[in-house]
C-alpha cells in the first residue's frame, strides 16, 4: 500500500513537471513608480534591441529579467552607457537569474552563486553552504536562496521623502515601509509590501493660503478624485495635518513558462502610453483581483482579471445596526458592491505590429456574477441574456484596442482607443449625437542621431460621457477615481517630452503638457413616455466646444538611480492653472455649480471660474506657479 502510494506521488509530480515546466525566475510585478527600469525597457525596444508588450503593465520581475538577458545577448549593439546601466539592472535582478547580487557588502562570505561560476571560486568552498544569502547596507536589502534554487527570497526596506516648495509654503510628502517578496518551488511566487504615506507642511495649515477648518484643509489636498493631475489616487484617513494613507498591496500566484493565475491587489495598465492610458491607467488606488495571464508562443498574449472595486456609494438596504451609550440603535450603512472584469487578447505578428483588443464590464450587483469569471467571454452580450429578460438596467460594459507599429528602429508609434458606447448610426451627419470613445495617439523618437536622446509626444481626447454612466455606482471609477484617463471626459491632453541619458543612472528630462477640460455634464437620460426607450440628450451636445478649465506646465526633472532601488531627482516645475465661465447658456444637465443639498444651480463670471477651479485644481497648484520639489527614496 505504500509503495502504491509512492509511486502515485512521483507520477502526480512527473506530469507537474511536464505540464509545468522550470521558470527560473520570480512572477512578481513591479511596481509601475519604478520609472527608470521602464523607462530603460522602452529605450531598448524603441532601439530595436529588444521587443516587449508595452500594453501589458505592470512587467513582471519574470519578465524583465528576461529582457535584459535578452539585451545582454546582443552587446555589440549597445552602447557604453547601455552596458552599464543594464549590468546595473542586471544586479537588481539577479535572483531572477539564479544568482545573488554582486554587491561590495556582504552578509557572508563567497556565497554569490554569480562568482561561483568564476573558475578562480573555490567551488569546494561554496559546496559547504547549502543556502547562499547577500546582506547589502549600499542597497539596504536581503538576498537569500537556496542551493538548488527552489526557495529564494528578497527582503528590502522603503524609505522615501519629497520636498514640495513654492510661495504659497512647503508640502512634505514621506513614506516608509517593507516589501518582501518569495519563489518556491519555481512554480509559486509570493510577494507583498506596505507603505505608509502622509502629507502634510505649511502648504496646507498656512492660514493665507489653506484656512485649517477640516473641510477647508480637505480642500487643501493635492490629490483627490476630481482634481485633474496626474499624481496617483489614495483614499485618506483622518488626519489633522494634511493628507494621511497607506498602501499595501501584494499577491499570491501559480505559474509557469507559458503563463500565470493568481490572487493580488495591484495598479494596472492597460494600453500603449508614456504620460497616461486612456484605458487602463493605474491612477486609481490598487485592486484587489483574480488575474490569469497566457503566452503560448511568442507572437500571443492573453490577459484577463476579475476585480472588487470600491464603489464609494451607499447601498441603503444594506447596514449593521449598534446601540450608543444613550441606548439609540444606530445604522451604519455600507457601500454597494462593484466589480469588474476584463480581458485583452495581443498579437505580435512581427517584430514591427503589436495589436490588442479586449472589453471588459463593470457591474454592480449583490454578489459576482459567475458569467464574467468565463475569461475569453464578450462581457456585453452576456450582459444582455443576464439583464435583458426583466427589463432591468444593462451594467456598464466597454471595449478597447491598443496598435503599436515600428516602422524602423529608433522610432515607435502607437495609438489606443477606447469605447465606452458606440452606434454607426451616430456617425451620420445628421445626427446630432457623439459616440462617448476616447483615442490616443503618440511617438517616441530615441537614439538617433544621438544615442541616448529621446523625443516623445502624446495627444488624447475624450467625448461627452466617456467613462461615466447614468447610474453612478456603475461609473468606470474605483474609490471614485476614474481608472481611463485622469482627465475625464469632454478633455484633451498634450504631451511633449525630451529626455537624455547621459551617463549611466542619469536621465534628464524637459517636459510640456497643455490640460484642458471642456463643458461639464451629468450622465442624464430622458425616459420617453409609453415606452422603454430612452435617449441621452448630454451626448447631442457639442464636444470640446468650450473650455472651463486649463492647466500648462512646464518640468524640467534630474533624477539618479544611485544604486538599485535607491534615486535622487530634483524638479523644477512652472504651472498655471485656470478657469473660464462659458459663454452660451446651461443646458440641462451641465454642471455650473451645486447647493448644498445637493441640487444644481447656475452659477456665472467669477463665481463660475472659482468653482471650476475649486473642482479641478488643489489649491497649492491654482494660478501661476513656480514649484522646487527635491527628494530621495529608497524603494518606491
Amino acid at each position: 500500500m505504500k509503495h502504491s502510494t509512492l509511486l502515485r506521488g512521483l507520477l502526480i509530480l512527473s506530469i507537474f513537471n511536464f505540464q509545468f515546466p522550470i521558470c527560473r525566475a520570480q512572477n512578481i510585478p513591479v511596481s509601475l513608480e519604478y520609472t527608470e527600469i521602464y523607462d530603460f525597457i522602452e529605450e531598448l525596444t524603441t532601439d530595436g534591441i529588444i521587443q516587449t508588450n508595452s500594453a501589458i503593465k505592470p512587467y513582471t520581475r519574470t519578465y524583465i529579467a528576461g529582457k535584459l538577458h535578452e539585451a545582454q545577448q546582443r552587446d555589440s549593439l549597445l552602447t557604453k552607457r547601455q552596458r552599464e546601466d543594464l549590468d546595473f539592472y542586471l544586479q537588481d535582478f539577479a535572483l531572477e537569474l539564479d544568482t545573488l547580487p554582486d554587491y561590495k557588502l556582504y552578509g557572508h562570505e563567497n556565497v554569490c552563486q554569480w562568482r561561483s561560476n568564476n573558475p578562480k571560486t573555490d567551488s569546494a568552498k561554496l559546496a559547504k553552504y547549502k543556502c547562499d544569502f547577500n546582506l547589502s547596507l549600499v542597497d539596504p536589502s536581503l538576498h537569500l536562496k537556496t542551493k538548488d534554487n527552489l526557495f529564494k527570497l528578497r527582503v528590502r526596506p522603503i524609505l522615501g521623502m519629497d520636498l514640495y516648495a513654492q510661495k504659497k509654503g512647503m508640502i512634505t510628502k514621506r513614506w516608509y515601509g517593507a516589501e518582501i517578496q518569495m519563489d518556491i518551488a519555481h512554480h509559486v511566487s509570493i510577494w507583498g509590501s506596505i507603505r505608509d504615506n502622509s502629507w502634510k507642511g505649511t502648504g496646507y495649515l498656512n492660514t493665507a493660503y489653506f484656512p485649517t477648518t477640516a473641510a477647508q484643509r480637505d480642500g487643501a489636498r493635492i490629490t483627490k478624485p476630481l482634481y485633474l493631475n496626474d499624481l496617483p489616487g489614495v483614499q485618506y484617513k483622518e488626519a489633522e495635518y494634511g493628507g494621511d494613507f497607506s498602501d499595501s498591496r501584494g499577491g499570491i500566484s501559480l505559474y509557469a513558462k507559458w503563463g500565470s493565475i493568481g490572487v493580488q491587489r495591484d495598479r494596472i495598465q492597460w494600453g500603449d502610453a508614456q504620460h497616461c492610458s486612456n484605458i487602463l491607467s493605474g491612477h486609481n488606488p490598487a485592486v484587489p483581483m483574480l488575474t490569469l495571464q497566457l503566452t503560448p508562443c511568442k507572437w500571443f498574449q492573453f490577459d484577463y482579471f476579475h476585480a472588487w472595486l470600491v464603489s464609494n456609494v451607499i447601498d441603503s438596504s444594506y447596514f449593521y445596526t449598534e446601540v450608543d451609550k444613550e441606548g439609540v440603535t444606530q445604522r451604519e450603512y455600507r457601500p454597494a458592491n462593484k466589480f469588474m472584469a476584463a480581458n485583452m487578447f495581443t498579437f505580435m505578428p512581427c517584430k514591427y505590429v503589436q495589436f490588442s483588443f479586449g472589453n471588459s464590464i463593470v457591474y454592480a450587483e449583490r454578489n459576482v456574477q459567475a458569467a464574467y469569471f468565463i475569461p475569453v467571454a464578450f462581457f456585453k452580450s452576456l450582459d444582455h441574456l443576464l439583464t435583458k429578460g426583466v427589463n432591468s438596467e444593462n451594467q456598464n460594459s466597454q471595449a478597447f484596442a491598443s496598435i503599436t507599429v515600428r516602422p524602423t528602429d529608433h522610432l515607435r508609434l502607437y495609438g489606443s482607443f477606447y469605447l465606452d458606447e458606440f452606434k454607426l448610426a451616430r456617425l451620420k451627419p445628421s445626427d446630432p449625437n457623439h459616440n462617448p470613445v476616447s483615442y490616443l495617439v503618440g511617438f517616441n523618437w530615441s537614439g538617433w542621431p544621438v544615442r541616448g536622446l529621446s523625443l516623445k509626444g502624446e495627444f488624447m481626447r475624450s467625448y461627452i460621457a466617456c467613462y461615466t454612466h447614468s447610474i453612478n455606482v456603475l461609473n468606470y471609477t474605483s474609490n471614485s477615481y476614474n481608472m481611463g484617463h485622469y482627465m475625464g471626459d469632454n478633455a484633451q491632453s498634450i504631451y511633449v517630452g525630451l529626455s537624455y541619458r547621459p551617463v549611466r543612472g542619469l536621465r534628464l528630462s524637459l517636459d510640456y503638457l497643455c490640460n484642458t477640460k471642456y463643458r461639464a455634464y451629468e450622465y442624464m437620460r430622458a425616459y420617453i413616455a409609453g415606452t422603454k426607450s430612452t435617449d441621452n440628450p448630454i451626448i447631442a451636445q457639442k464636444p470640446f466646444s468650450e473650455r472651463i478649465w486649463q492647466n500648462d506646465e512646464v518640468r524640467f526633472k534630474a533624477i539618479y538611480e544611485i544604486f538599485q532601488n535607491c534615486y535622487a531627482h530634483v524638479d523644477l516645475t512652472y504651472n498655471n492653472a485656470r478657469s473660464f465661465s462659458p459663454s452660451s447658456a446651461r443646458v440641462l444637465g451641465e454642471d455650473r455649480g451645486w447647493n448644498a443639498d445637493g441640487t444644481s444651480k447656475e452659477l456665472s463670471g467669477a463665481a463660475l471660474e472659482s468653482y471650476y477651479l475649486n473642482k479641478y485644481s488643489p489649491v497649492y497648484m491654482q494660478g501661476k506657479n513656480f514649484t522646487v520639489t527635491c527628494g530621495l527614496s529608497f524603494g518606491f
